[in-house]
This record gives structure tokens, sequence and C-alpha cells, in this order.
């Protein structure tokens, strides 16, 4: 843990936003992050190096998820998106819809990995363990970031530590 008074000002704070993870996250909260906040929250005394969010879209897409990315973009983020694909599960016969985008959530943590210092992880899935076990081994601090009973106990042991949105909410929650 991070003593209260040591400057961070020269830190670089990058942020990764696994869209799908936050979007249940929220549902189960019952509230809406402010991204803007979120970025405020995590970068208070630091410098942001970028900001990025992922998601899945519908073809053709939908107007209110459009509005957000728009918005988020207006915020600075930057977006990788991916076409939500329809399987169906042979054994309930329903349609599963997905977007997996853990890979570019990866590739963006290793390749931009010399522009920042601490990295924020808005997940709680467990398939990121071993990616940030290597990123905190080239000695960068990780933070994750979820809601509880949504949080897989390998991420938040491989993390430098964890922040649970509830804990938070009132710094990040987004106000009507």
């Amino acid at each position: 843990m991070r003593e209260d008074n040591v400057d961070y000002s020269n830190e670089r704070v990058a942020i990764f936003v696994d869209g799908a993870n936050m979007f249940y996250a929220q549902r189960v909260l019952g509230w809406h992050l402010d991204f803007a906040r979120v970025i405020e929250y995590f970068t208070r005394g630091r410098e942001i190096y970028n900001a990025f969010y992922y998601t899945g879209v519908q073809v053709p897409p939908d107007n209110s998820q459009r509005d957000f990315l728009t918005a988020l973009r207006h915020l600075g983020f930057t977006i990788r998106e991916k076409s939500i694909k329809e399987t169906m599960d042979q054994s309930s016969s329903s349609v599963i819809r997905r977007a997996n985008l853990d890979i570019e959530i990866v590739i963006d943590m290793f390749s931009t990995v010399n522009r920042y210092d601490v990295a924020v992880l808005m997940s709680g899935d467990g398939d990121f363990e071993r990616a940030v076990e290597l990123i905190r081994s080239r000695g960068k601090e990780i933070i994750g970031v979820g809601t509880r009973g949504m949080i897989s106990a390998e991420l938040e042991n491989a993390c430098d530590r964890y922040v649970k949105l509830e804990d938070i909410r009132s710094e990040v929650e987004k106000v009507r």
C-alpha cells in the first residue's frame, strides 16, 4: 500500500475498462459509473496516459450504445470494439451473444507498458491473472477494480490492490 505523503505527480496512469464486465457490474450494483469521475478518481495527483474502453457492438449499432461510446471518446477514451457474434447453445437451444475482447486488453496493456507506471484494470475476470502477474514483474503497479461477487479470487490476488466499486461509490457514481 502507498503512503499518503508521497508525491506521485510524475506517475502516469493507464485505465483499461472491460466494458462487458462493467456493464454487468453496474446491473448488479443498481447504479451507473460516471467515467469522467472514474478517471478523476484513479488519476488524483497523477498524469493520465490513456484510458481504453473495450466493448462488443451490435450490428447495426444501437443508438444508446453509440451515444455512450461517443461520450467516452469526448472524455478521451480510446474505444476498442468488436461486433457481437451470435451462436446457438446446443444444450439449451438458446442464442448466446458475445464479443470477447480479453486479448485486445492484454495486447494494449503490453504494447503500452513503457508509457505508464500504474495500470487500472476494471474487470473481475480471472483470465487476466497471468497478464497482471507479468505486467507486475515489469515493475508496474496494477489496481484491479470490480464489484463484490463478480471478482475472481485469482485476479484479486494477482493485483497489487483491488478496489471494490461499492467502496468508492460516492466518488464514481453517475449523479443524475
